[in-house]
């Protein structure tokens, strides 16, 4: 194992993320697919119901308070589950919380029913454009500001270095569970959306000389704006943890070292699809493990398509049960 820790120790938490989560076998799903599962359960990060946002809010709030912020804005879909943890991890902290999200108001229900909980200010930009949500937040943010208030914003998915830093340092604490376990995996798959998890995850692993190969399955955004993003912010969170990013040279098959697949957004961003559907249909009829709709049934699907393959690999588990709830197929 590799211990060296940069700065990435000296970063403060708002003590938000219950860790390490588990990793855990999955071998009734493993028969199913052909190859050697194993399920890091990030569903179980032990704020609110959960979720991969949690490891990206405990070093993002610690952040707001050392800044003197006094609100949260940020936003993004009708059910986001990033705007609906933001807004609770912001009242635990003690900030006012405002979301914009996408779109027209729908009905209560998934994470919005969480914000309402959180008692935050929801308002709609009533444009199915989601760079809607961009603008509205820098304008609502000007207008706390002029008000007299501290607002600190957070863009889509809390996709800034520093979010990513987390997922980075996830990397750390998987090595540690691999290790005790004897584990070398081949992959590790996960759901990529606003792209700062599978950044973290690429930083890390380089930074640890780590095997695996990360695998991204785009579930909002083009490939080519995924494997981007994702260099882009591997680099920024290495830097800013200070690690060294390892500059591999890309495997076969990836971009830039950037491996991030395509095809498996379904009808469009923030609805089911059918293959995420019967993925995650076989996973909790399996495994008794709940995958969300529209993040990681569709991951799902793509290894699942992927086929018989060496192994083991890892599978991320992001959370988001909230939209189970939502109505979303």
């Amino acid at each position: 194992m590799n211990d060296r820790s940069g700065g990435l120790d000296a970063l403060p938490r708002a003590g938000l993320a219950v860790l390490p989560t588990p990793l855990t076998p999955a071998p009734r799903l493993s028969a199913a697919l052909g190859v050697e599962v194993w399920l890091k359960r990030d569903d179980l990060t032990g704020f609110g119901l959960g979720g991969n946002k949690v490891r990206a809010l405990d070093l993002l709030m610690a952040e707001a308070e050392a800044q003197g912020a006094d609100c949260l804005v940020t936003g993004g879909g009708p059910q986001s589950n990033w705007a609906a943890l933001a807004a609770l991890a912001a009242r635990r902290s003690g900030l006012d919380a405002y979301l914009v999200l996408y779109g027209p108001p729908g009905p209560a229900g998934g994470n919005l029913v969480l914000a309402e909980l959180a008692g935050a200010e929801v308002c709609f930009t009533g444009d199915p454009d989601r760079a809607s949500v961009d603008r509205a937040v820098a304008a609502l943010g000007e207008r706390l500001a002029a008000a007299g208030r501290r607002p600190w914003l957070l863009p889509r998915g809390g996709a800034t270095p520093l979010g990513a830093v987390g997922y980075l340092e996830a990397c750390r604490e998987l090595e540690g569970q691999l290790h005790a376990l004897g584990l070398a995996p081949a992959e590790l798959w996960l759901a990529t959306g606003s792209c700062a998890t599978q950044a973290g995850l690429v930083a890390g692993s380089r930074w640890l000389g780590l095997g695996w190969k990360v695998i991204g399955v785009s579930v909002s955004r083009p490939v080519d704006e995924c494997v981007q993003r994702v260099t882009t912010l591997a680099a920024q969170a290495a830097a800013l943890a200070g690690v060294d990013d390892g500059n591999q040279a890309a495997p076969a098959g990836a971009a830039g070292g950037v491996t991030v697949l395509g095809g498996y957004l379904g009808p469009e961003y923030g609805r089911a699809s059918p293959a995420g559907a019967r993925a995650a249909d076989l996973v909790a009829r399996t495994e008794g493990v709940l995958l969300d709709p529209v993040f990681a049934a569709k991951a799902m699907a793509a290894l699942a398509a992927a086929g018989p393959r060496p192994g083991p690999v890892v599978f991320l588990v992001s959370g988001g049960a909230a939209t189970l709830f939502a109505g979303l197929a």
